[in-house]
């Protein structure tokens, strides 16, 4: 679900005119052989949504400071980008850029089958190493097998993501509970919920949320070297260790008290959310890619959104990459365009826009609430509280986490799904020598 832009493209003129000064310096050059007047760009995001709003903005702009450019923009949808990618590709109907989503098995394969532009060189002499730092490119940066936290930059993101807790003030306050604050004030409004007969948590077992949660309380017991260890294979991991332990018995002992219901095992995120739109649950911990649906959405009750107050890391990364095709006829018009999309004006867009950029002040994002989300965002990024995702080291690693997780909520033991989950990443760990 993607945010719909409340200003839309009222927007984008405004942005146009104060995006002159940032765009002087782009060139028009061409590193390919085309012909230099066209750029030939893919992205599969929501017309309508705060990144379609922020990437058309930065169109008109591309266009507007390269006289006789034309952009030749093709909407496509995820799937499609993701089923033909390796195939357009390595052909003459390439783009010169596009959308891309990060990982090993998607941005790292093709990096690692030469269908992707080292962005290394460009990146640093254009300033977006500095703007996007070291924690949060390790999507956009890979090794010569694929992997992430490589020393070779294959993307460019300008948005991030995380996940956070929203929640439903009007129902913390007819009950007289607390917002909570900290790990401790988390579990014990979740008990008060249970005591008045309300199941606090809005949860999915057939979907992100399942492994979301799992991961998420593993991080509550762990450091930054563990998530390296883990994300990265930079040394041993034991899925019977403290912190997998304790999550996978928390999360079946949240499920005895209630703090889950179990019958949300055959549930879809969308489900999720419509059950905490509607008020049957007052808490929802979930990413940002929510925030915008509950702007339109939620008509009914005061809410908030906050970072997960049970962790100081919590799930999440830079958003998807844009990426130039080793194919690219315009690969100096696509770094353009990249540039544009990190000026701070269009930055600032995607931020009132309702999303994450990666660089800005926050006080230039005018809604209280979209800021304090941002400014969330922001201080897990400086503290190294982003700990990517769950699914992420191993390729088709999201289906088994899923599984297991739905295991655990039908009443299979905490060591036997732990048991579940080590062993393909056991394997494919083995097979990196």
């Amino acid at each position: 679900m993607r945010h719909t832009g409340r200003t839309g493209r009222l927007a984008l003129s405004a942005v146009a005119v104060a995006l002159t000064l940032v765009a002087t310096g782009c060139g028009g050059s061409d590193a390919g052989s085309g012909d230099g007047q066209t750029l030939r760009l893919w992205h599969y995001e929501d017309p309508e949504g705060a990144l379609g709003v922020a990437w058309d903005a930065a169109i008109e702009e591309f266009e507007r400071t390269h006289p006789g450019v034309t952009v030749e923009f093709e909407q496509k949808t995820f799937d499609q980008i993701q089923q033909t990618s390796g195939m357009i590709l390595n052909s003459d109907e390439a783009p010169d850029i596009m959308e891309y989503n990060k990982g090993n098995a998607t941005a790292g394969l093709l990096s690692s089958q030469g269908l992707l532009t080292d962005l290394t060189q460009v990146a640093q002499e254009r300033g977006w190493t500095d703007l996007i730092g070291e924690n949060l490119s390790a999507a956009a940066r890979y090794d010569e097998h694929g992997h992430m936290g490589g020393d070779t930059w294959y993307g460019v993101p300008n948005y991030g993501e995380y996940v956070l807790m929203y929640y439903n003030q009007d129902m913390f306050d007819e009950y007289g509970i607390e917002v909570p604050t900290d790990a401790a004030s988390f579990e014990a409004a979740l008990q008060e919920f249970v005591d008045a007969g309300v199941t606090p948590i809005a949860n999915a077992g057939n979907d992100h949320p399942a492994e979301h949660w799992l991961y998420l309380l593993a991080l509550s017991q762990a450091d930054e070297q563990w998530v390296r260890d883990y994300q990265f294979f930079e040394g041993d991991v034991d899925f019977h260790d403290e912190q997998w332990t304790y999550a996978a018995e928390t999360y079946a002992d949240w499920l005895d008290r209630g703090y889950f219901d179990r019958e949300s095992v055959g549930l879809v995120g969308t489900d999720m959310t419509e059950n905490f739109v509607s008020g049957e649950n007052p808490i929802l911990v979930g990413g940002n890619w929510w925030y915008g649906g509950f702007v339109n959405d939620i008509q009914d009750f005061t809410w908030g959104a906050v970072p997960y107050p049970g962790s100081e890391m919590t799930l999440g990364s830079a958003g998807n990459l844009w990426v130039v095709p080793e194919r690219s006829q315009n690969k100096e018009l696509a770094y353009d365009f990249i540039e544009i999309t990190m000026s701070p004006e269009i930055q600032a867009l995607i931020g009132n826009e309702g999303n994450i950029p990666v660089s800005v002040d926050a006080q230039e994002i005018e809604d209280e609430r979209a800021r304090g989300v941002v400014t969330g965002f922001q201080e897990l990024q400086e503290n190294n509280g982003l700990a990517l995702y769950p699914d992420w080291p191993v390729p088709g690693y999201y289906d088994t986490f899923v599984a297991s997780v739905q295991n655990l909520m039908n009443g299979a033991s905490p060591d036997d799904v732990l048991d579940e989950l080590a062993a393909p990443y056991e394997e494919y760990a083995s097979s990196l020598g």
